[in-house]
């Protein structure tokens, strides 16, 4: 029954040799790892314009002038940084991921430390990208008779996230394919709704009704001030949300077709172009048509309001539609990479090893599946709500950015001691991407801390300490399975139990079963908690008993467990240097469920055993018919 569910949501499963064919072209590697990157546009000008709200009573509006300046500087570090990861695919066609350049370049705590910063910012790209791709379906219902969605946003996050997450199970192809045309649908509405509401604006003019106090939304954690540097900081680094997701191709490089590097490349700065075109045509967008935020309707949806009325008012349901569809997708960035960069850790035992497994469909099943818990507890803890979950995002993503960068510097330099002969130009390039990515973190930990950026502070170092205890046990482990050093092999002398609770078929079965191993050295233990019964079982022993020596233990307290423990114990002490084995008879019902209507006193004993040294558990199953 499982397994045809299984089937059912995720498919068949692919042979190995099919990985090759699972590889993405360019076309279909832009929506699957561009989605996160893009779809930012739909709320990056609205959470600048939340921090720049908070001036706006002291500025009368005024404040909301800056959305342009601040989007252009915005604009300016986003060339930067895909300019400098363009490097970085080059430089290692392989994937070069944050963890990657920085580990091999900085040393293992710098690239734990990027790999930690990322790994939490994949958990809230999911989180937020969700939540605000609910928020584009709440505010088109706004006035409707589905405005009761608007109190049941949670449970809506949580149904996509499971959505996208059954979906990547499936595998990269099949998750490409059903993201590209959303993807298209979104570029291509968004884009015309920019250049047609610029032309509408200079024919007919427009503005929205300036809202009043109780209307204007303020980003969480701020309050009504007058307008400073601090504030214009704070919009900065809350607009700089659109740069989250930039760094996914260079960290799926391998995902691409051949040649995967300069296919990869060359969908970076296409993905680059675009979101450049779309981020400041919003937010000149929002100036022009004076949008202010607000509680129940986002800012995409006031200005495709304003323009798409009369014959083309159908157009904006088109634009909230692929707003939203593109909004929940981009979680699929993050499904992409999260599972990616813990099969990297898991490989150099930074994470439990289950992690660089593949699934039945070529992907990194437990990844996912990890993502898809982590981000949906997030949504539970923030009610759903994007402006309080932004405070936390892309602290992560600036940390890994200028550690990657300053990696590459590294990496130039040892370039030039090896008579590279073109190192200059990247070292400048990846020099000035470090500097900038370095800055725009410290504005981010300034201006978001108390705002909750606290978090993620604490949770890296977290992180990090968590992945090198995890290292430190399996080189333990490695240590001690290792055969240097190991005595030549000796023959095994060890003394059987069979604990009982009765004779039965199942009995007889673990008999000769420890009679094969064990020769003469072989017990059967009874604890005697009903003297009827244990008079009863004599009787039987003389027929049934085999030749196997009955040891009855007391129990007055009618505990079975720790007799048996001491009496192992005793054992133990008595044979130094013999292994005791413990043969326990269990029958097997037929059914599953028949399971829960006898005693799981084999399980206790198992688990109680576990820990023992020099004590060897092992099960005789009896199968019951129907």
């Amino acid at each position: 029954m499982a397994t045809a569910i299984k089937r059912l949501l995720v498919g068949r499963a692919l042979r190995t040799e099919q990985a090759i064919h699972e590889r993405l072209t360019k076309k279909t590697a832009l929506a699957v790892f561009s989605s996160d990157a893009l779809s930012s546009t739909a709320y990056a000008t609205e959470e600048i314009l939340l921090v720049l709200a908070a001036a706006a009573t002291a500025t009368a509006n005024g404040s909301f002038h800056y959305v342009v300046p601040v989007s252009i500087g915005i604009a300016v570090l986003l060339a930067i940084v895909a300019t400098s990861y363009r490097q970085t695919i080059h430089a290692y066609p392989s994937g070069g991921g944050a963890y990657i350049v920085a580990k091999e370049n900085l040393g293992t705590t710098p690239g734990l430390i990027a790999a930690g910063a990322l790994l939490v910012d994949y958990v809230l790209t999911v989180s937020v990208s969700i939540a605000a791709g609910v928020a584009a379906i709440t505010s088109a219902v706004q006035g409707t008779q589905y405005a009761w969605l608007n109190d049941h946003k949670v449970i809506m996050c949580l149904i996509f996230i499971a959505f996208i997450a059954i979906a990547n199970l499936r595998g990269v192809r099949e998750s490409g394919a059903l993201f590209a045309a959303p993807t298209y649908v979104f570029v291509v509405s968004f884009l015309f709704m920019i250049v047609f509401g610029l032309i509408n604006y200079f024919i007919y003019g427009g503005a929205t009704p300036v809202p009043n106090a109780e209307e204007l939304k303020i980003a969480e954690g701020y309050h009504l001030q007058p307008m400073t540097l601090f504030l214009l900081l704070a919009a900065f680094s809350n607009g700089c949300a659109a740069l989250t997701g930039i760094e996914a191709i260079s960290n799926g490089v391998q995902a691409f077709k051949k040649p995967e590097a300069h296919n990869a490349a060359t969908t970076l700065i296409w993905m680059a172009i675009l979101l450049t075109a779309m981020f400041l045509g919003t937010s000149v967008m929002a100036y022009l048509y004076h949008v202010h935020p607000k509680g129940s309707e986002t800012v995409i949806s006031q200005f495709a309001r304003i323009m798409f009325t009369g014959p083309l008012g159908w157009f904006y349901y088109v634009v909230q539609a692929a707003t939203a569809a593109i909004l929940v997708l981009a979680a699929n960035t993050a499904f992409a990479d999260f599972p990616r960069l813990s099969s990297l850790l898991a490989r150099d035992r930074f994470l439990p090893r289950q992690f660089s497994n593949r699934g039945d469909r070529l992907v990194f099943s437990n990844g996912i599946v990890l993502l898809a818990i982590f981000s949906g507890l997030l949504v539970i803890a923030f009610g759903g709500d994007t402006s309080r979950l932004i405070p936390l995002y892309a602290v992560g993503v600036f940390l890994s950015f200028t550690l990657s960068q300053s990696g590459m510097v590294v990496h130039w330099l040892r370039e030039q001691v090896n008579a590279h002969a073109n190192w200059k130009k990247p070292l400048a390039i990846n020099a000035v991407g470090a500097l900038a990515t370095f800055i725009v973190l410290c504005v981010f930990v300034a201006t978001k801390f108390i705002h909750g950026a606290w978090i993620v502070v604490v949770v890296i170092p977290l992180l990090v300490f968590f992945f090198k205890s995890i290292h430190k046990h399996y080189a333990m482990v490695a240590k001690q399975l290792s055969t240097d050093g190991l005595e030549q092999l000796r023959p095994i002398k060890h003394t059987v139990i069979v604990p009982i609770s009765g004779i039965h078929r199942g009995v007889v079965s673990a008999f000769q079963y420890a009679r094969s191993i064990g020769s003469d050295r072989v017990q059967a233990v009874y604890v005697d908690i009903e003297e009827q019964a244990t008079a009863s079982l004599k009787e039987k022993w003389e027929r049934w008993g085999d030749g196997v020596q009955l040891v009855v233990l007391p129990s007055p307290y009618r505990e079975l467990t720790r007799p048996l423990l001491r009496h192992i114990g005793r054992l133990a002490r008595e044979n130094s240097g013999t292994i005791i084995t413990v043969v326990l008879p269990e029958f097997i019902p037929a059914r599953w469920w028949q399971h829960f209507l006898h005693n799981q006193s084999s399980l206790l004993l198992k688990g109680s055993l576990l820990f023992k040294k020099g004590v060897i558990v092992t099960s005789v199953p009896y199968h019951l018919e129907h």
